[in-house]
């Protein structure tokens, strides 16, 4: 089966928030509406304990594991698979940060190699007693940098493998069938890819699948892309999937809807200078387009399984963006917190269905 999925994992948030969704002017619940349009799998975050002291949310969907079962059940009830996205951390993982979860505060190395495989296999086994086990695992997100910092940050390579490991020895405890995917970030940058995964390679545990992302204005060409995944199938032998890709729609802006003021808007990830790079225009015909073509070249890819739309569901509605002044707080950063990816959803700022999702449903 050819992974065609969605990254959802700010629906519930969404759907709290007043969004609303349509397929030719129809109101629909919006896993029916994917179901329509062919899609078959959804991803979804978890965060450790995504709230304050005080209990406040952090926002952004506050994908703990009672939201995390909560929309796994609807995915099942739509016959759609799931990936499970960990980031060991309580708010976002990527990049940029990867923070160590409240309650892991002060842990050595081997206090959190500990952490990761108890807090795997306790989450894996609650999901099991709901019968919501995950069809594939991705242990860590954009762990291009490591993870669990300052212990797990690049180039620490024998705790990054070791802190991963403990995540994957967690999987195969609770069910070894389940595919583990590795993910890292700038799927255009081979150069990274083939570094971190020789290191990888000479202290991991097996594992299944490498995940990339690949966001067109911030990695690279299509073409980079496609070379990096082809080499990575010669080199490795694994599966390959494209876990984070998005694309925008329009540069029109969305601020009025999301009832903020000046300050406290984030504005568009897809800043003017970064646009006028990309191979296809940022139209709604532009964004079908370049679904088709990625889809095309990762199918033709040996090994190719599939890709997972980021957020394509995350219009612009009042009170649900990146980070609330909680978020802010644990992870350090100044903010503002609104919505940055409204004009990359596969919905305009309304909810109406674009043309990329009959292309997605309609591509064999």
């Amino acid at each position: 089966m050819f992974i065609k999925g969605m990254d959802v994992s700010s629906l519930l948030e969404e759907e709290a928030c007043g969004a609303r969704y349509y397929d030719n002017g129809v109101e629909m619940d919006l896993f029916d509406l994917l179901q329509r349009h062919g899609v078959n799998s959804v991803r979804l975050r978890l965060w450790n304990d995504p709230y304050d002291e005080d209990g406040r949310p952090y926002g952004a969907g506050t994908n703990d594991l009672e939201k995390t079962i909560l929309l796994a059940r609807r995915a099942k009830t739509h016959h759609m698979t799931w990936l499970l996205d960990f980031h060991y951390s309580d708010f976002w993982a990527d990049p940029g940060k990867q923070i160590v979860p409240k309650a892991w505060r002060g842990l050595d190395e081997a206090g959190l190699e500990r952490a990761v495989y108890d807090y795997t296999v306790e989450a894996l086994e609650r999901l099991k007693r709901e019968d919501l086990l995950p069809d594939l695992v991705q242990v860590g997100n954009e762990l291009t940098n490591g993870l669990l910092w300052p212990t797990g940050k690049k180039p620490a390579y024998d705790n990054i493998a070791r802190y991963v490991n403990a995540g994957i020895r967690g999987v195969r405890a609770v069910d070894a069938g389940i595919p583990v995917m590795i993910h890292l970030d700038n799927g255009g940058l081979n150069e990274m890819y083939v570094d971190w995964f020789e290191h990888f390679m000479e202290r991991g545990e097996p594992f299944e699948i490498i995940g990339l992302s690949y966001y067109p204005f911030w990695h690279g060409t299509m073409d980079q892309l496609e070379f990096n995944m082809r080499d990575m199938a010669r080199r490795y032998g694994k599966e390959l999937i494209v876990a984070e890709v998005s694309m925008g729609f329009t540069m029109e802006d969305y601020r009025d809807r999301e009832k903020l003021a000046k300050d406290e808007l984030k504005g568009m990830a897809t800043r003017p200078e970064l646009v006028e790079k990309l191979e296809y225009p940022m139209s709604k015909q532009g964004q079908r387009d370049f679904m088709l073509d990625i889809m095309a070249r990762i199918k033709a890819i040996p090994g190719g399984a599939g890709f997972y739309y980021w957020e394509p569901a995350w219009i612009p509605v009042p009170g649900c963006g990146w980070a609330n002044e909680a978020g802010l707080l644990y992870t350090g950063e100044k903010g503002p917190g609104g919505n940055e990816w409204a004009n990359q959803a596969l919905f305009d700022y309304d909810g109406n269905a674009l043309p990329a999702l009959k292309a997605i449903r309609d591509f064999v």
